[in-house]
């Protein structure tokens, strides 16, 4: 991935509760139109990278839920996931 794309090791290193509090920190502060310009230009990509996180940590988890729970036909069962839109 390039620079720009590439999610920072301190982001990777979060949990999906710890990455999906920041990110409901930063779209709160967005929303109640605190700091300046830059400062809400900085916390949106930030979040853009939570957000990628959480949903890559979603993705790990279904995976691993889908190996272990077959459904009625002995497959595994296609689960629900959550949408961060």
């Amino acid at each position: 991935a390039d620079k720009s794309t590439a999610i920072p090791k301190d982001i990777q290193k979060l949990s999906f509760e710890e990455a999906l509090a920041q990110l409901e920190e930063i779209v709160r502060e967005l929303d109640d139109g605190r700091g300046e310009l830059e400062g809400a230009i900085i916390a949106f990509e930030r979040g853009t990278q939570l957000k990628r996180h959480c949903e890559a940590k979603l993705k790990e988890a279904e995976a691993r839920i889908e190996k272990i729970l077959p459904g009625a036909d002995g497959a595994a069962e296609r689960l629900e996931t959550m949408e961060f839109e």
